[in-house]
């Protein structure tokens, strides 16, 4: 089997860290693309649209989050079970995951939209938006879930290329659909008055866009990992690899969504000003979590090849590199994010007390933050040596159940009722469950040879 095409990288020989940089760094750049467009996005209904419409897309988020994770989960499983394959040489297993997967990622769009149109507005409901907001963000969602399937063709489509090391072409996609993105949203809002109809139509038609460059780029592919539009069929095999490794991940960020929300619900409770500040500086957050996430993700495709060449001691310095890449990029950035953040803040608001509120949690968040991006690294190379449900063990004990506790015991305390408080339970959540995740990592590594 060829490996030496310009978009593939075979992390099974050869320097580790060097192929680890070039697989994660454009994963990095999508990333922050990804922030920076959905920026845009808020900042042309926020500012054209006015308040309400703002609202509206802004209090779908956690919704969308929620709903969506459970399917991206098995976008996981896929990187995971052809990243395998891949590594094993063993192409007519990949060739049949690849046909798998793309018709799987296709049954969960439509999946998706049948939950999310017909229960847009009750879950909403449920949610207590505001009577003024309620309409709208129930417009917005029934646009976005009714194209969805495109978002799932792609992630499932994208996962597929990263299994054989190729970030590089997803990222050139992302950019296209995320310019076309701006430019309907500025004619839908500006020119044709659409307000949150046209951000939600603007954001389907890019989504699609990127769904069907990435189809594109598999039917082209010459080599095993070849898209046959024809063939498209369910491997049963396969199909339960995908879902067994896939289905953990899925839950496991639900779980996170339901634990932030709770922990919102606490940090509302301090008023508008703490809640403005808060949000800004989790904006913020998001450009150093991603920078660190692209190696988590690096360690995940990179442990699932070297265990498909049975190669284990790759696999445990593919663990150390990563985390070590990950701990000097997440503190390097959190210290640059923390020394300017009253300017950054200050992008957001012109409010002082809203900045000294956001700096509040910078200070707690900015100062641990590589240990989330160990967190993560960990569990990423466990669920890469094909062990998913333990990682979700510990995250579901050690972060979401640790929060609730948190919430509901310690927080409850008269002298501890803070912002501090609140803020201090991530990082000793995450470094809970990092331990925990080390702990199990040396278990698998020592059975595994």
């Amino acid at each position: 089997m060829p490996r030496n095409q310009s978009n593939k990288i075979d992390m099974t020989q050869g320097p580790l860290f060097s192929k680890l940089l070039a697989f994660s760094l454009p994963l990095v750049f999508s990333s922050l693309l990804q922030l920076l467009f959905n920026a845009a996005d808020i900042v042309v209904v926020g500012r054209l649209g006015g308040d309400n419409s703002l609202a509206a897309v802004g209090s779908t988020g956690s919704l969308i989050n929620l709903l969506v994770n459970l399917f991206s989960g098995l976008s996981i499983g896929t990187n995971v079970v052809v990243a395998r394959y891949f590594g094993a040489r063993k192409t007519d297993d990949l060739r049949k995951a690849v046909h798998t997967a793309m018709l799987l990622s296709v049954l969960s769009g439509i999946a998706l939209t049948a939950i999310g149109v017909l229960s847009a507005r009750a879950i909403l409901t449920l949610m207590q938006a505001p009577p003024d907001v309620l309409e709208l963000a129930a417009l917005y969602l029934r646009i976005y879930f009714g194209g969805v399937t495109s978002t799932m063709v792609y992630n499932f489509g994208s996962a597929i290329l990263r299994a054989k090391g190729d970030t590089r072409r997803p990222l050139y996609i992302l950019f296209l659909a995320g310019v076309i993105n701006l430019l309907l949203n500025l004619f839908f809002v500006v020119n044709l008055r659409m307000d949150v109809a046209g951000v939600a139509l603007a954001t389907v038609i890019s989504q699609t866009i990127s769904a069907f460059l990435v189809v594109l780029l598999l039917c082209l592919e010459k080599d095993e990992f070849h898209l046959d539009l024809k063939a498209l069929s369910l491997d049963s095999a396969i199909l339960v690899q995908i879902v067994k490794i896939g289905l953990p991940a899925g839950f496991q960020g639900i779980m996170f969504s339901l634990s932030n929300v709770i922990i919102q619900s606490s940090i509302n409770s301090f008023g508008a000003v703490l809640i403005a500040g808060n949000s800004a500086a989790i904006n913020l957050e998001g450009f150093v979590y991603t920078s660190m996430n692209g190696f988590s993700q690096g360690a995940l495709t990179f442990c699932s090849q070297n265990l498909g060449a049975g190669k284990i001691d790759r696999i445990r310095k593919t663990v150390w590199i990563s985390q070590l890449s990950i701990i000097v990029i997440g503190a390097a950035l959190s210290a640059v994010f923390l020394g300017f953040g009253r300017a950054l803040l200050g992008i957001y608001t012109k409010n002082p007390l809203v900045v000294e509120a956001g700096m509040h949690r910078m200070r707690v968040i900015f100062t641990t933050y590589y240990i989330c991006g160990m967190m993560d690294g960990m569990s990423n190379s466990i669920r890469g040596m094909g062990h998913s449900l333990m990682p979700v063990i510990t995250s579901l004990a050690g972060a979401c159940l640790f929060r609730i506790l948190w919430v509901a015991t310690i927080f409850q305390i008269p002298v501890f009722h803070t912002p501090f408080m609140i803020f201090l339970s991530y990082p000793i959540s995450w470094a809970l469950t990092f331990i925990a995740n080390l702990a199990g990592y040396f278990v698998y590594i020592k059975r595994a040879g």
